[in-house]
């Protein structure tokens, strides 16, 4: 099983949160800021003009006309143009022009002294207000407000230069947080694939921070360690019981042995024959057995794995088996593709393809076809054109000590061919353990005729 990508990976998803929360963030407080400041300044600009009317009224009241005009003209030669300066006009009711920088008025009221926002003549936007201060005589007060808007233009790029910085900073920072994290958990990850001495001393060491991962560690560890001490205790106790076994059925065997030289009868010669036949059959079987509890107790383990190429093995099968099928009338047709290698343990590869051709020739009848065929993947395909299996007992078949049967349409089959009905139940389900021990799949597909087993790699 390959490693999980980072943007695969729960970290990576966090980190994508973090930026975007914080780029979030960044915007709404863009958003609160530019609306307290435009609510501020415009505030500040309203009170500005209102101050200066009551100013210029004021001096109108004081002054008179005249007066009015000359403050006017003081205030706009001292007026700095910086995007806040005042403006002025004085009209009277026909609008001739009197005082003032403004070239025309507005749509404003002065006797309802309206307010509003207008454009001067350099296209500069102001805020006004008009007022009536005398039966013939208009005031309108208006002052810029660029300034603010070219202020609100600066905060917005440094709130984005801000926004992109902390975006940068979390992402680089979430970054390097996730992809230790994420190694911390591959520690795990690798641990449960592969429980060998290596895996568990790293989680051991990664086991000493004191943070959730650190438990979780610490506990992985801790449990893979009571495995592997179960499994250990489990395959010693299933040696001693094999020994245990073996040793007096050979014994048995061997007194077998000397009794036939012994016995002149030929019947008993013949009962004592099928008695070591049957004693070498339990030994076969017991030792079919444990080699399937201990083919699944390593399932998916991958210690003592070496790179074996499977072209030659399959080649080097494909050889004998050739010999023995002229033998027994069989065809026995070979595509096997060069340079297919794969990572197992050549004995049991061996014992893997030799089971699947043995329960192949063993049910096509003399004349029948097997073939053997090998591709990259690794891709292996036994097949046969012999009885075949019914479809209801198609995974049953790889169980221990499950006898498939023949399809009833099929009773040629059954003559000249033995039939998958006496099957010892041990070779098929023996494949499928050490497929699985190798992370690999054995399944029989259907097929027009025959049977068709295909190894091949979990998905």
């Amino acid at each position: 099983m390959s490693e999980i990508r980072f943007r695969e990976s729960i970290f990576a998803r966090l980190v994508l949160w973090a930026i975007l929360v914080s780029v979030s963030v960044t915007l709404l407080l863009w958003v609160v800021t530019i609306t307290t400041l435009d609510r501020s300044s415009r505030a500040a600009l309203v009170r500005a003009v209102d101050v200066d009317l009551a100013g210029m009224a004021d001096i109108h009241a004081s002054g008179g006309q005249k007066e009015l005009e000359e403050r006017i003209a003081d205030r706009l030669a001292l007026s700095v143009d910086d995007g806040t300066a005042p403006h002025y006009l004085v009209t009277d009711d026909a609008g001739r022009h009197l005082a003032g920088d403004i070239a025309t008025w507005p749509k404003l009221s002065a006797r309802l002294s309206e307010t509003g926002y207008i454009t001067l003549s350099d296209r500069s936007p102001a805020y006004a207000r008009a007022t009536q201060l005398a039966p013939n005589l208009k005031l309108l007060v208006a002052r810029e407000y660029g300034h603010d808007s070219a202020l609100a233009l600066r905060i917005g790029w440094a709130f984005l230069a801000a926004g992109a910085f902390a975006a940068i900073a979390v992402g680089i920072i979430g970054r390097w947080r996730a992809k230790k994290l994420a190694g911390r958990i591959g520690l795990i990850n690798r641990a449960f694939r592969e429980p060998d001495e290596p895996s568990l001393q790293a989680l051991a060491e990664g086991a000493a921070e004191g943070d959730e991962i650190g438990e979780l560690t610490r506990h992985s560890a801790e449990a893979l360690a009571h495995l592997r001490r179960m499994v250990g205790a489990h395959r010693e106790t299933t040696d001693q019981v094999a020994h245990e076994l073996r040793t007096p059925l050979m014994h048995l065997d061997n007194r077998l042995v000397k009794a036939l030289k012994t016995v002149p009868d030929e019947e008993n010669q013949r009962l004592l024959a099928d008695a070591r036949t049957e004693i070498r059959q339990v030994i076969a079987l017991l030792e079919s057995l444990l080699d399937i509890a201990t083919s699944e107790a390593r399932k998916g383990d991958r210690l003592g794995l070496a790179p074996v190429n499977l072209s030659q093995l399959a080649g080097r099968i494909g050889e004998l088996y050739a010999d023995s099928a002229e033998e027994s009338g069989h065809k026995f047709i070979r595509s096997i593709m060069p340079s297919v290698s794969f990572q197992g343990e050549e004995m049991q590869l061996t014992r893997l393809i030799t089971n699947l051709l043995d329960n192949a020739f063993k049910y096509v009848p003399a004349g029948g076809t097997v073939r053997l065929s090998l591709e990259q993947g690794p891709l292996l395909i036994i097949s046969d054109d012999g009885p075949g299996v019914p479809e209801a007992d198609r995974e049953k078949i790889f169980d221990r000590f499950r006898r498939g049967s023949l399809p009833a349409e099929n009773p040629a089959a059954s003559q000249g061919a033995t039939s998958r009905r006496h099957s010892a139940g041990l070779g098929l389900a023996l494949a499928r353990a050490i497929a699985e021990r190798h992370r690999l799949t054995l399944q029989l597909v259907p097929s027009e005729k025959g049977a068709r087993f295909v190894v091949a790699p979990e998905k």
